[in-house]
């Protein structure tokens, strides 16, 4: 069961904890790795949510995977701190949370672009360069994603703010005129 507060708690002491020791870029690639193995994984997420598998069992397998990140001591010393209190099926909301407050930290902000075809990398830094004279984000992460079914434009998400520029939207705005207008209803 998701727990955001849980998993905020324990990420704001860990970025806590790395500022104390000057280790926040090591831990936050160390998270990014983490990421990367709950994503591609759904094998080890159930795993770690497995409340059949013994913790010890969970802490082998959990040292397993992670000997080969080459991960900080603070990260291990972390990864067996859930364990040991047993909230090992809260990591990868703890480390999704981790990387946001690292992020909100560090004034990084997550841009998220979504077209019906890939875009150039000219295009991508035009884009970026407009939201950077435009707003006050001067950092940005900028994320694309292709969605064949926009049949062109753009959706472009920051923050709590859609701009949805897609030929999918205009249709769908045509549509509802279409099927509001009193006209049609007349008509039939």
């Amino acid at each position: 069961m998701p727990n955001p507060r849980l998993a905020g708690r324990y990420a704001k002491s860990l970025v806590g904890l790395a500022n104390e020791r000057n280790q926040l870029e090591t831990v936050y690639n160390d998270m990014l790795y983490l990421q990367k193995i709950v994503k591609g994984s759904r094998d080890f997420v159930t795993l770690l949510k497995s409340p059949v598998i013994k913790s010890d069992k969970k802490q082998a397998i959990l040292d397993a995977v992670t000997s080969s990140g080459n991960l900080s001591d603070l990260t291990l010393g972390f990864s067996k701190l859930l364990v040991s209190k047993g909230r090992e099926s809260n990591l990868p909301e703890i480390v999704t949370a981790f990387i946001e407050q690292y992020k909100t930290q560090k004034g990084i902000y997550t841009v998220k672009l979504t077209t019906a075809a890939p875009v150039s990398e000219e295009l991508k830094q035009a884009i970026v360069s407009k939201i950077q004279n435009e707003t006050s984000m001067k950092t940005i992460d900028l994320r694309t994603e292709v969605k064949e079914e926009l049949i062109g434009g753009f959706t472009l998400e920051m923050g709590d703010t859609l701009v949805d520029a897609s030929i999918l939207y205009d249709l769908n705005n045509i549509k509802s005129q279409f099927m509001n207008n009193d006209f049609i209803y007349n008509i039939r």
